[in-house]
């Protein structure tokens, strides 16, 4: 495989914002490939640099320092649209107030791949249906998003990623709203989607063992900085797990998958 996306000795900070008792961040010098067709999934603690990094592989900031290079190109150097073909994003949750069907929020997706036209052609619509179909929305297509729940909204919101056919997807907690059956099926859907179009993955999750079953290697940030990169088994051992979190784990295997499993040791749990 080759790089994808290279970050080189990238850095950013957040100022406190006066008046309030909120702390400075800063992400420490970062240097990173993520391989094209791989999965990465990036875990820690609150405030420790995930959504950060979101934000600096989508440009909604830039780097304090250091390059983002997206398929060999400076990411500085994309238009919004080539940037918006190459990458999509999948939020933790829609603004409640989106007055759209699911078909034209999916629609949307097409947008970056012709800016400046209003009416979708015959193509567009067929990758549109072709999203709605591989995230089981199909069915939804007309129904207005308030009307959805949210494991149902998640689900559009995938669709409208897939229908702009990015060679990165950027998930932030694609599971969070959703319930056991939806979980496995996303699990399902993104497994199909690496492997069937070897679209690569950056998968940001507090659910470590949804991390540790999808990924291919998993970024543990703590404090702004890399506590540890690998794949899970060499990631997810609880001596880590106990200094980054500042709580007792269990980490055995999956029965199913033989991958990490991690459990909290609850305080105070009969033995």
């Amino acid at each position: 495989m080759s790089a994808l996306v290279e970050l080189r000795e990238v850095t950013f900070g957040y100022a406190a914002p006066a008046g309030r008792r909120a702390r400075a961040f800063r992400l420490a010098p970062l240097s990173l490939t993520i391989e094209d067709g791989e999965v990465l999934g990036v875990i820690g603690p609150n405030s420790a640099g995930k959504t950060t990094l979101i934000r600096l592989l989508t440009r909604v900031v830039h780097p304090s320092s250091g390059e983002i290079r997206l398929a060999g190109r400076p990411l500085a150097s994309l238009s919004a649209a080539a940037l918006a073909r190459a990458v999509a994003v999948v939020p933790q949750e829609l603004p409640h107030a989106f007055p759209f069907t699911v078909a034209q929020l999916v629609l949307m997706g097409r947008y970056p791949h012709a800016p400046g036209r209003y009416f979708e052609r015959p193509e567009d619509r067929a990758i549109a249906r072709a999203a709605m179909e591989a995230t089981g929305v199909l069915a939804l297509a007309e129904l207005p998003l308030a009307e959805l729940s949210g494991g149902e909204r998640q689900r559009a919101v995938l669709a409208r990623a897939l229908a702009q056919e990015p060679r990165l997807l950027v998930l932030d907690e694609p599971t969070a709203h959703l319930d056991l059956r939806y979980q496995a099926e996303c699990v399902g859907l993104l497994r199909r989607l690496n492997r069937t179009r070897g679209m690569t993955v950056v998968l940001v999750a507090h659910d470590l063992n949804l991390a540790a079953e999808v990924c291919d290697r998993l970024l543990l940030l703590a404090w702004g900085e890399v506590a540890r990169l690998g794949p899970p088994e060499q990631v997810l051992e609880e001596e880590t797990l106990r200094a980054v979190y500042g709580t007792e784990v269990i980490v055995d295997k999956a029965p199913s998958s033989a991958r990490p499993r991690v459990q909290v040791a609850w305080p105070g749990a009969a033995p």
